[in-house]
């Protein structure tokens, strides 16, 4: 019996032994050939790390290095180092190593297309354990799981939801915008401020009261948090994730660990005052989350964590990408002055010197213009990653299993055989036909992503952010202030490293 045992074992090693050794060298090295041979390029396999370390280091060496830059130069190199050297080293059909798993750079537009339309092949990657603490739900589902519960939050979004909220969109606006910048203008009828947390406060009561009804303090909490948690998250992300790694005492995880507990008790007390106060079910969005979490029927409902999934990534994703949108156009009107007197012609021709309204906001042609060219010079998301499980023919690529693909937004976006030589300057009359005249109706502006994946909120942060800055246009001109420092960042997110520093005229 004890020999039975120890052979047992010994088989049970040597299989254990042969799986490590097949995943972290044989396959990798397999992998690394058959892309070679398609006339790919990219850095050689390193046992195990990959280019994460190479990546980390040149991510450190960029924030250390990092300084002030014009707002028509080059910023890449400094917001993803990594991927600049890459694509510049190598090429656009290059490949990389995330550990032992190849990533193929995907810039081509027909190709970029094929991926995001046909999501039931190309489908996300596993999503890092340690990320599932800042984004869940929708985004990190696929398949049926996916489609059942977009087909339960769909309806928060529609035209006569979006409609029904742009009262109180317009109440924030002016309340936490307006009100309290017009407070700080001093006799001269001038200020100076970094309007960055200020817009951030608005974004997250945007998004507290129309998705969730909830309290403003109650949604700040939770934004700070989130943001905290994308802080952490993106630190993690800087190295190999090894199985178990999450469960580690690490200072890094005790904190995630902590906000998340926090976390779901915002959120259940929130979830608990709603569902007392909820008179129709189909109110917003947490009403139509809470609703589902009475189904008996679980392919049409979800489970209470599913819930609070879907409330964390909608307040962080909310919040985030329209924050950055209307920080990143003010910004840059400040120094495009000729076009911030366009845009602010625009919404007089529009709304005159009455309340904006939601039927208008269709009707202004310059500052959509503006939205868009601020949306592909400054994507919030700045990669896409996608995956087959199943060897697939991708254009004239054969793509072995396993192997990601990598959609770089915001290298497509500034990339100059698709956009001219004028790529990197901000030009909104590109979009004066629309988008599909701008990308010669190529795949080349995919800010929200693209076919039936595309973010279900990308409605909801145009109107928002359109509103906003008709109703900051109607009320102040800004200019850059001579303190602020153009230094893009990202984490998560494409963001101002050192807040947006501006001065406010009222008008």
């Amino acid at each position: 019996m004890s020999s039975l045992i120890s052979s047992l074992a010994v088989i049970c090693g040597v299989w254990w032994v042969w799986t490590v050794v097949h995943w972290v060298w044989l396959r990798p090295r397999a992998i690394e050939r058959c892309l070679r041979k398609q006339g790919l390029r990219g850095p050689p396999y390193r046992l195990l790390h990959g280019d994460t370390n190479q990546m980390a280091t040149m991510a450190r060496q960029a924030v250390t290095n990092s300084k002030t830059i014009g707002l028509s130069e080059d910023f890449l190199p400094i917001v993803l180092p990594f991927y600049h050297h890459i694509i510049h080293t190598y090429g656009k059909n290059s490949f990389t190593w995330k550990g032992p798993t190849a990533r193929i750079t995907i810039m081509d537009p027909e190709l970029i297309k094929e991926v995001l339309v046909n999501n039931k092949i190309y489908k996300k990657p596993t999503p890092n354990p340690m990320v599932k603490l800042l984004v869940s739900g929708i985004p990190s589902y696929e398949d049926q799981k996916w489609a059942k519960h977009r087909k339960i939050v769909a309806p928060a979004f529609t035209q006569d939801k979006l409609k029904h909220m742009f009262s109180a969109m317009y109440t924030s606006c002016n309340d936490i915008l307006i009100a309290e910048w017009a407070k700080l203008v001093t006799e001269n009828g001038s200020c100076e401020l970094d309007v960055q947390p200020y817009i951030d406060d608005f974004s997250s009561d945007v998004i507290s009261r129309n998705a969730f009804g909830s309290s403003y303090e109650q949604g700040r909490r939770i934004y700070q948090l989130q943001k905290e948690q994308a802080m952490l998250t993106s630190q993690a992300l800087k190295s190999v994730y090894l199985p178990g790694r999450r469960f580690l005492p690490t200072k890094i995880n005790k904190r995630m660990k902590e906000i998340d507990n926090e976390l779901r008790t915002i959120l259940s007390k929130v979830m608990e005052e709603k569902e007392h106060a909820m008179v129709s079910p189909n109110e917003d969005l947490l009403s139509l989350l809470l609703e589902s979490t009475t189904r008996t029927n679980r392919d049409t409902g979800m489970s209470v964590n599913e819930a609070f999934g879907e409330c964390k990534s909608f307040y962080f994703a909310g919040q985030e990408s329209s924050s950055n949108l209307l920080v990143w156009t003010m910004i840059l009107l400040s120094q495009h002055q000729t076009w911030q007197t366009k845009a602010r012609e625009d919404v007089n021709r529009v709304f005159s010197h009455n309340k904006p309204s939601y039927e208008g906001l269709s009707q202004l042609k310059v500052v959509t213009m503006i939205l868009y060219e601020v949306l592909r010079l400054y994507s919030p998301a700045t990669i896409f990653t996608r995956i087959t499980y199943n060897e697939t023919k991708l254009g004239e690529l054969t793509i072995p299993a396993g192997v990601e693909l990598l959609l770089p937004v915001i290298f497509v976006h500034h990339d100059q055989d698709l956009w001219g030589e004028d790529a990197k300057e901000f030009k909104p009359e590109r979009f004066s036909e629309g988008i599909a005249k701008a990308t010669k109706n190529k795949l080349a502006f995919f800010p929200f992503s693209w076919g039936p994946r595309i973010c279900i909120g990308n409605n909801f942060a145009l109107m928002e952010a359109k509103l906003a800055i008709s109703t900051i246009l109607q009320n102040f001109s800004f200019e850059l202030s001579p303190s602020y420092t153009h230094s893009p960042s990202y984490v998560v997110t494409l963001q101002p490293r050192y807040g947006a520093h501006l001065i406010l005229h009222k008008i």
